[in-house]
């Protein structure tokens, strides 16, 4: 969870950084109005993106645990298997 810590905070850092650039720049209001608009448009596409991958990227893990508890139900059930073969096979 550090990591998505660090990005959200690297990501709200520029998205201020930016504000406040675009708001102390000598442009007339409905300029600077327009600058803010289509970096916060730009801002949330990034966020959208990212949580998406980050959204996939859990998907991925969840479906290679679960792949990997699968393969480990069949191998116990297999063991299982043959030491009840096994066993049979004593008491004949």
């Amino acid at each position: 969870m550090s990591n998505g810590k660090l990005l959200s905070g690297l990501l709200i850092g520029a998205a201020i950084g930016t504000a406040l650039g675009i708001l102390f720049a000598p442009e007339k209001g409905s300029e600077t109005r327009k600058k803010i608009s289509k970096k916060s448009g730009d801002l949330a596409d990034s966020l959208k993106k990212k949580f998406n991958d980050l959204v996939d990227g859990i998907a991925e893990k969840i479906d290679e645990v679960k792949d990997e508890a699968d393969e480990l139900v069949e191998r116990g059930k297999e063991k299982a298997y043959n030491v009840k073969s096994e066993l049979k096979g004593n008491l004949s």
